[in-house]
């Protein structure tokens, strides 16, 4: 079969058999799919080898880059052991190798890990511990049943997750199915819900938080919150100071405080973790998407020695956590998780990419000359830029206009992968992106830009 023949086939196959997610299908048949055929660094490339820049890290998962040989050996070496053993009632080198590794970078005081396959079923884990814990602790408080998060919050698609989520277009179809909860605003600085400026607000929408603390801490179980940065919800960046003082209103009024570090976790705002920016030591920490580098479905839930102990017991107690997954703690999935980990170490990622983020914001802050820029959020290589309809007044765009999405199309159409949230243009590059790529990556969106909002400005270098 010819190559043309072959791609069109696979495009007929495609339209015929596959649901995609977060994907209008009647809008998907009439269209040429973009069918992925291999990568390279940066690089994504489709049948006909055309080549295009990852600029969503392949949905946040990609770090060190496409093919990256030191993941490709890890695999393979795990391939000639085993691809996969029960954690039930065993355990295997990869997973016990991980777990040592996992809390020797994670923050200080987390001490255990439970595994599971994704960013959904990490935040399920940590959800169902914390109502456990507080039933079964020395102290029992059996009332600590809800969680406070903030509004505009997204932690996954499954049914515990989507009940502390907040995202109406996402989740308003299942409330029937999802537990009440308790939401607060977000630091959404930009579309501050007090009318409020940075920083001479002084952080006043932790007042409302605390409020909430101080008159329902006694139902409350856990605070969901994603440290630094609210991805899905248009890389809502929180002020410096925020975390560290959601931290302190939770040691104070006893509520765990549970991290979602998926999107967050393992340098994508600059440090390994978004907690260690403010030194932040979570109750439980859910972490998936760049865990194995991009590789593998893989997930895991870290606590601390005071929650695990809390379900220790005679078995006629039932104390046991009584949940897991067919493949939790999967082989290959640990195996190059570990080999991640170790990149960072040898390649000193982290440290390189101190310049990158740098430049990354002097390029973004170029585009601030563009007339339907309303807001440049940016937190290490984590970046949403805002588009509106007139920027004096920040008329947001209808997502009918599906202004993202036609950026979206344009940068493709110039070789640059994206996808937006809304009107909100989302860049998370791979962390081994050069700065050459970075700068071919901001020109790009900048033209794109300009196509679809039909202005044309100057570039300031």
């Amino acid at each position: 079969m010819t190559p043309r023949r072959d791609k069109k086939l696979l495009a007929d196959w495609d339209r015929r058999f596959i649901w995609h997610p977060f994907t209008q299908m009647q809008e998907w048949e009439r269209e040429e799919p973009l069918i992925v055929g291999r990568g390279k660094g940066p690089y994504l490339f489709d049948l006909d080898g055309r080549r295009y820049l990852d600029g969503t890290s392949s949905i946040w998962v990609n770090l060190h880059g496409h093919g990256h040989a030191a993941l490709d050996r890890a695999i393979k070496k795990q391939l000639g052991a085993i691809a996969h053993s029960t954690l039930l009632g065993q355990s295997s080198p990869p997973a016990i190798r991980l777990a040592r590794e996992l809390i020797r970078i994670a923050p200080k005081g987390l001490a255990r890990v439970f595994y599971s396959d994704n960013g959904s079923t990490a935040i399920e884990v940590a959800l169902k511990m914390a109502i456990q814990y507080w039933q079964q602790r020395p102290s029992p408080l059996p009332s600590k049943r809800r969680f406070l998060h903030l509004k505009l919050a997204y932690h996954g698609d499954t049914v515990g997750a989507v009940s502390v989520g907040n995202i109406e277009l996402f989740h308003s179809r299942f409330h029937s199915l999802t537990f009440p909860t308790v939401e607060a605003d977000p630091p959404y600085c930009y579309r501050c819900p007090l009318k409020l400026r940075f920083p001479s607000c002084e952080m006043a929408c932790l007042d409302p938080i605390e409020t909430i603390l101080k008159h329902r801490h006694l139902e409350l179980a856990g605070f969901v919150i994603e440290p630094l940065v609210q991805a899905a919800a248009g890389m809502i960046t929180s002020p410096p100071g925020y975390l560290r003082r959601i931290r302190e209103l939770c040691d104070r009024y006893k509520v765990l405080l549970i991290a979602d570090e998926v999107a967050t976790g393992f340098g994508r705002t600059g440090r390994m973790f978004a907690c260690d920016h403010e030194r932040v030591t979570p109750d439980l920490m859910a972490i998936s998407k760049g865990l194995t580098g991009g590789y593998m479905p893989l997930a895991a839930t870290l606590t601390t020695e005071e929650v695990y102990n809390a379900f220790l017991g005679r078995y006629e107690e039932f104390k046991t956590f009584f949940h897991g997954h067919s493949y939790t703690g999967n082989a290959l999935g640990c195996a190059v998780a570990l080999a991640n980990i170790e990149v960072f170490r040898k390649e000193k990622t982290l440290a390189r990419l101190q310049p990158k983020v740098k430049s990354l914001t002097r390029l973004l802050r170029s585009l601030q000359t563009l007339p339907h820029i309303g807001d440049i959020r940016q937190r290490g290589f984590m970046a949403g830029i805002e588009l509106v309809q007139n920027r004096d007044s920040r008329l947001a765009y209808p997502l009918e206009a599906r202004i993202g999405h036609l950026v979206a199309q344009e940068a493709r159409k110039q070789g640059l992968l994206l996808r937006p949230l809304g009107h909100v243009l989302v860049l998370i590059p791979p962390l081994s992106t050069s700065l050459r790529e970075l700068k071919e990556m901001v020109h790009i969106l900048r033209g794109s830009i300009e196509t679809v909002t039909g202005k044309t400005v100057p570039m300031r270098r």
